[in-house]
């Protein structure tokens, strides 16, 4: 085994990654039944649209999967139907976290047929094979897609979108299944497991999450979930784990029964990325909160049963412009601890909604106007203020959840930030900070985060360190821990992609602190594929950090357990049944927002 390596302050090469989340998106879509296509729609009629706000976006009158490909325009290929339902479901696992449904850019450009028929179809076929240094994934060159679905690909963004279908309260009740009802779970806790520091790992590509003790380091129990699940989140108690699926499907899990299982589970639409309970004193476990990004909405549940109580459309104005979007997906959504209020961000219209769970029939909605591309973020360490990046704007909004305003909008520091839910410390120099990681740029920063006792620091950034190069996607740190860890999955370069860059605190001091990179791929054993390493996550104590190697499907793929005292390789968890695991989520760190 080789030794650590320390590196001095240079960084290898930035990517700009601002299409981070293409690489967490499913593999199917279900739920869209093949049906005949309406009608085409009079010239009169469209003439009509057009003049509507709404008119601005022209959205397909048919489904996804659903267009027929006599439709196309001339200057397009012809796909078959089959061709288009392949590309179609293609794009919509893979490129629509970035660059929409409905293909009018986000974090990732737009790629509209106005656009894509400039650029051509070997453009796009190059483009889409090797990717590109401002963060487009080289989806054929890493084997992620086929030479023939590249070119199906690149001749379906010369078609025009289709439109995926709209999801109400008749869909989600058809779907949504108590499977165990409350009066049949259990009283009391009936397993051994040391449930507060159990881990949550999502199990990407098999549509499954696996428990896995943080002692034994053995995987407990596997269960099935929505596909590729973007997050888990605990209720108040520590009771149940709440998963969403890329697909909008939404896991209720009791911890309490032996073994864990679903108790609930509901679709609330048909992509998503965001699950949250309520915490609030005397809510503790009432409510949870789904939001979607298709269609564009937040639904409210009952936190025991999942059963739908208020939908909420999130389609409106720009903080900037003041124009109809008609995309504005959910983004996180986290839970206040200082009033009943989910606080609900709203990507392509740059609102931050604090909802007040009080009473949902008279729900009252605080709309704070922040920036637009908003996407992820976490509390302070006092968990009253929120931080959340605007990527595609370069900059981070800053709430006060204890008095419903806004702090502040600031510049991040570096190029498309992507913090997960941050990094809170005691800086050496600067007093509590609150520290993001780039996806475009070597850059980590850290903005001050204490008005009161270092009210000359507070809501600025403070410190820019640079780490190995862009494509950063975490960064993490614990209170107990003397370390920050930063990941970079999303490299191009092998060996970056598959360390880690590890920073003592107390060297941020220095004017050029210096970092070590841990080999965790090589840790691993595992010899094939990119062994890309992600989301670092601490135990409940903050004695260890444990790193997903992520491989694809077919590839082996592990989680390597870090001694964060020594820096040194703790225990490697290899399983067959790990498979592309990516985030990880530790239940009490988790249930008590510990970052």
């Amino acid at each position: 085994m080789k030794p650590t390596i320390t590196i001095i302050r240079k960084a290898a090469p930035a990517i700009g990654v601002v299409a981070a989340i293409l690489l967490y998106l499913g593999t199917t879509v279900p739920g869209y039944a093949q049906q005949q296509p309406p009608a085409s729609p009079s010239p009169a009629d469209l003439e009509k649209h057009r003049t509507t706000p709404s008119g601005q976006y022209e959205p397909s009158l048919d489904k996804l999967g659903e267009k027929p490909p006599e439709r196309a325009e001339p200057t397009a290929p012809t796909l078959t139907k089959a061709e288009f339902e392949q590309a179609s479901r293609i794009y919509f696992e893979r490129c629509a976290g970035c660059h929409g449904v409905l293909r009018k850019g986000a974090t990732g450009k737009a790629l509209t047929p106005d656009l894509t028929r400039k650029a051509g179809y070997e453009y796009l076929r190059d483009f889409i094979s090797y990717g590109s240094p401002a963060g487009m994934p080289n989806w054929g060159t890493s084997g992620e897609l086929s030479k023939g679905e590249v070119d199906l690909m690149a001749r379906y963004l010369l078609n025009e979108p289709a439109q995926p279908p709209e999801f109400g309260l008749k869909e989600m009740k058809e779907n949504w299944k108590v499977i165990i009802p409350v009066a049949q779970r259990p009283k009391r806790k009936m397993n051994n497991l040391d449930i507060d520091n159990l881990f949550s790992v999502t199990l990407r590509d098999s549509g499954e999450i696996a428990l896995i003790s943080g002692a034994t380091k053995k995987i407990e129990h596997i269960i099935k979930t929505g596909y590729a699940v973007h997050i888990s989140r605990v209720s108040a108690s520590g009771r149940y784990l709440f998963t969403v699926g890329r697909d909008a499907k939404v896991n209720l899990i009791d911890l309490w029964m032996d073994p864990p299982q679903t108790v609930a589970e509901i679709k609330t639409g048909a992509e998503a990325r965001s699950v949250e309970t309520s915490k609030f004193k005397g809510f503790e476990d009432k409510y949870a909160i789904a939001g979607t990004y298709w269609p564009p909405q937040y639904v409210i549940m009952d936190g025991a049963t999942l059963e739908p109580l208020k939908i909420v459309s999130t389609r409106g104005m720009t903080v900037d412009t003041q124009e109809f979007h008609p995309e504005p997906r959910v983004a996180a959504i986290v839970a206040s601890h200082h009033n009943p209020e989910f606080v609900v961000n709203v990507k392509e219209t740059g609102q931050i909604l604090l909802v007040n769970y009080r009473d949902i029939k008279n729900l009252k909605v605080t709309v704070i106007p922040a920036e637009r591309f908003l996407h992820d973020g976490g509390f302070d360490k006092t968990r009253r203020y929120f931080l959340v990046a605007a990527n595609a704007r370069h900059r981070i909004a800053i709430v006060d959840t204890k008095e419903g305003r806004l702090v502040d909008v600031i510049g991040s520091g570096g190029q498309t930030p992507h913090p997960g839910r941050g990094a809170n410390f005691v800086h050496p120099k600067y007093g509590p900070v609150w520290g993001t990681s780039h996806l475009g740029s070597e850059t980590i920063s850290f903005i001050g985060t204490d008005p009161v006792k270092n009210k000359q620091h507070a809501w600025k950034v403070v410190q820019t360190v640079d780490g190995q190069g862009g494509g950063s996607l975490f960064i993490k740190t614990h209170p107990q821990s003397e370390n920050l860890y930063i990941d970079t999955p999303l490299h191009p370069d092998a060996e970056v992609s598959s360390s880690v860059a590890v920073f003592k605190i107390k060297d941020l001091a220095k004017e050029e602190p210096e970092f070590t990179v841990l080999p965790i791929g090589q840790w691993s054993g595992i010899s094939e594929g990119q062994r890309r390493v992600v989301q670092g996550e601490y135990n409940k104590d903050g004695t260890e950090i444990w790193f997903s190697v992520w491989n694809s499907k077919v590839q082996e793929s592990a989680i390597v357990v870090v001694d964060d005292k020594t820096l040194k390789l703790k225990s490697v968890i290899r399983d067959k049944r790990l498979v592309t695991p990516t985030g990880k989520f530790n239940v009490y760190n988790t249930r008590n927002d510990i970052y």
